[in-house]
């Protein structure tokens, strides 16, 4: 019997825009492309679709956090997210309150979603 997550659906205004945008994201932590608007890695799918919506009007999650395989991944996407444009929340760095060696980094995506990319050994 399967567990756990199946598969998130993001909401996007630009469906197009978006999926530029994730692709590379996608591709700087090693997920795959499936379908023309989802992603996966393991068991787990990420799914984009266009949504009519007034912003402020919906509850979700504060934020999805994807797991990076070493810092250099987290600096790099660190560096595709400053070449984008889009607002960094905070990061590449270590945050000491959640371990040692927790290295992150935090941005919001073009809709204002707030994303993480963190590295943990431990």
């Amino acid at each position: 019997m399967n567990k756990g997550i199946k598969h998130i659906e993001i909401a996007v205004s630009d469906l197009q825009k978006s999926l530029d945008f994730y692709d590379k994201l996608f591709e700087i932590i090693g997920w795959e492309k499936v379908a023309k608007n989802g992603f996966v890695v393991g068991s787990t799918k990420v799914y984009l679709k266009k949504w009519d919506f007034q912003r402020g009007n919906t509850l979700g999650a504060r934020h999805i956090c994807f797991w990076a395989d070493d810092r250099a991944m987290v600096d790099k996407v660190g560096e595709y997210v400053k070449n984008v444009g889009v607002k960094m929340i905070r990061g590449p760095l270590v945050v000491t309150e959640y371990s040692p060696e927790y290295y992150t980094v935090d941005f919001y995506d073009l809709d204002g979603y707030m994303l993480e990319v963190a590295h943990t050994p431990n």
